[in-house]
């Protein structure tokens, strides 16, 4: 284990015990397809604003055949929208922005690790360290390959419109 204080003890965690599966994860989440980069939600404490996740890692990802041939790594930026996709379930869940959709805002202190590879399970934290609703919110976050820590960071969303569409079509309609 990195010399690096946990967010949460990875071996604490029942990880056969989900609270949300995908289709729960949907209800928040818009990512669909290959864009689905978790599994199931495992843990969640509200007043701590923890939460924990997984992403089953197959040989069928969309990036396998590409990255690397004869040596599959999954990409960190796919590590890093895993922990996005956790960090925003739970600001969904929870509404802490008051906003329909949350998007990337930024990142800090990225670390990669270790490598993840098909067959792994990538067990993502993330930990909310600030909120201003309507603004932005700020989470730690770590991710897993059994007990070893593989990536971990500062990630941070920002509220989206629901319809970002729409909104284009409103500004070129208001221009016209």
């Amino acid at each position: 284990m990195a010399n690096k204080e946990l967010i949460l003890d990875p071996t604490t965690l029942d990880l056969s015990r989900v609270l949300c599966d995908i289709d729960e994860i949907r209800r928040y989440n818009p990512q669909r397809y290959e864009m689905e980069q978790l599994t199931a939600i495992v843990y969640e404490d509200a007043p701590s604003m923890t939460c924990a996740g997984y992403k089953d890692i197959t040989h069928d990802e969309f990036w396998v055949r590409g990255h690397m041939p004869n040596m599959p790594l999954m990409p960190g930026v796919i590590m890093c929208e895993a922990a996005a996709q956790l960090a925003s379930f739970f600001s969904l869940k929870y509404d802490l922005l008051g906003a329909a959709v949350v998007g990337f805002g930024g990142m800090e202190e990225v670390r990669f690790r270790e490598p993840v590879i098909p067959g792994d399970r990538l067990l993502i934290v993330v930990r909310g360290v600030r909120v201003r609703r309507g603004r932005m919110i700020v989470c730690d976050f770590q991710g897993f390959v059994r007990d070893t820590m593989v990536v971990e960071g500062v990630i941070k969303g920002v509220p989206l419109p629901a319809n970002p569409g729409a909104t284009e079509a409103r500004q070129d309609a208001a221009s016209a």
